[in-house]
């Protein structure tokens, strides 16, 4: 439960929410913080909460992430919301550089996982 009590949790959750209320509410922010700051935050938030989950469920604290499970669901996010759901809804596009962002959210959650929860 340490994950879902710790600040950068918290702080990242805050950031990618005050981004999507900013969006909706449409206060004048670059276009960059409304195109790519979620994509960035979105793995760790992910992974983070699934972690958190699965030690709840097992009642134990020493689970992490393995590199697998990481590839897989940054693959599947990636896949979904760039190829898949931009032919569904109009809202969503295709960007390479969003899955670069997946990819380096998801880097930076396995790389630190061991070290902060």
């Amino acid at each position: 439960m340490k994950i879902l009590k710790h600040p950068i949790f918290y702080f990242s959750v805050l950031l990618a929410s005050t981004v999507y209320i900013a969006n909706r509410l449409e206060v004048p922010l670059p276009n960059w913080v409304f195109f790519y700051i979620n994509d960035f935050l979105c793995m760790p938030i992910v992974l983070s909460t699934c972690l958190a989950v699965l030690r709840i469920i097992k009642k134990t604290e020493m689970l992490y992430a393995p590199i697998s499970v990481v590839l897989v669901l940054t693959i599947y996010f990636s896949m979904y919301f760039e190829c898949v759901m931009p032919h569904i809804n109009t809202r969503y596009t295709s960007d390479i550089i969003d899955v670069g962002l997946y990819s380096l959210g998801a880097l930076l959650f396995f790389k630190f996982q061991k070290k902060l929860f």
